[in-house]
């Protein structure tokens, strides 16, 4: 009967440390993943905005625009749609309201199912962050109750038979938290870049409101 309670102790302490080991190679996967599509993004949208605003004409902007699958390429795109579909039929009941407030609903439409898209593995991350440490614990806390009920079982309680099993559960907790660590720091750093996109969307949507507004008026008048 004792060696099964201690096979099903063992088996817990097991299962708890290989979790732990799951999660931190989901975390670096998930985060070396994130960090090229990141850097990928970062590129293209830089290139996609330099070609863009190089363009001398309305009609050479769209040309760029054309199958462009960048995130500033897919607001721009958007963009040039309502366009088409304000100077089709300005005065329809989709069209209500001030030009640019017509033309920027859907930019940021765009702008927002994009971040939605950027934002996927955050919560994963989020929640290893927060879990890995009491996953941690719980190893330590049921190794701590099964080394105590070994030594009560064995009748002796020297430092040597407290201070061995003792330090091996704590070693549970350390690996939660140092699973935990990449995951929080990786959080961080994307909500951090996050951030960054969306300013820089923001900036993007701003400008280009500001030259379709004209193209408009310029039209109408």
């Amino acid at each position: 009967m004792k060696k099964v309670i201690m096979n099903v102790n063992a088996n817990v302490i097991s299962i708890v440390l290989g979790l732990l080991v799951l999660l931190s190679i989901f975390t670096w996967v998930l985060a070396l993943y994130k960090l090229l599509q990141s850097r990928k993004v970062s590129q293209n949208d830089r290139a996609f905005s330099k070609s863009f605003w190089n363009c001398t004409s309305w009609e050479g902007a769209r040309s760029a625009v054309v199958d462009n699958k960048t995130d500033l390429g897919q607001i721009a795109n958007a963009g040039f749609i309502v366009y088409d579909e304000y100077l089709s039929n300005p005065h329809s009941l989709r069209h209500a309201g001030e030009v640019n407030e017509v033309l920027e609903r859907p930019l940021q439409q765009k702008a927002e199912e994009i971040m939605r898209q950027r934002e996927k593995g955050l919560n994963e991350l989020a929640s290893i962050g927060s879990l890995s440490p009491f996953i941690g614990l719980f190893g330590t806390v049921w190794g701590i109750m099964d080394a105590l009920k070994a030594i009560g079982d064995s009748g002796q309680a020297s430092i040597d038979m407290v201070a061995g099993p003792i330090g091996e559960a704590l070693i549970s907790t350390a690996i939660g938290i140092a699973v935990a660590l990449p995951a929080v720091f990786f959080y961080n750093y994307f909500v951090r870049q996050l951030r960054l996109t969306s300013t820089n969307m923001d900036g993007f949507i701003n400008d280009f409101l500001r030259l379709a507004v004209a193209q408009v008026k310029k039209i109408h008048h």
